[in-house]
């Protein structure tokens, strides 16, 4: 798994596809303030945590899970 931590969940949720061939083609994402909002466009976000952990061995049956928050926002 890529250390994704920083980038733009969009484009964390792209390179996750590519580097699978698109086998992989859906990644989970949640607000990590804990304020519980929806991610609706996915290039508004920064991701802060990732499930898998970087350096981590995963699979197209491996759920993948980004802990976001909105551009500008702390992690």
């Amino acid at each position: 798994m890529p250390d994704l931590i920083g980038a733009n969940l969009q484009v964390a949720q792209d390179t996750i596809q590519e580097l699978t061939n698109f086998q992989v083609v859906y990644s989970s994402s949640y607000d990590a303030t804990g304020a519980g909002r929806m991610q609706v466009l996915d290039s508004n976000w920064v991701v802060c945590s990732q499930t898998p952990l970087p350096g981590t061995t995963f699979d197209s049956t491996t759920p993948i899970d980004f802990g976001a928050v909105k551009i500008g926002e702390a992690c």
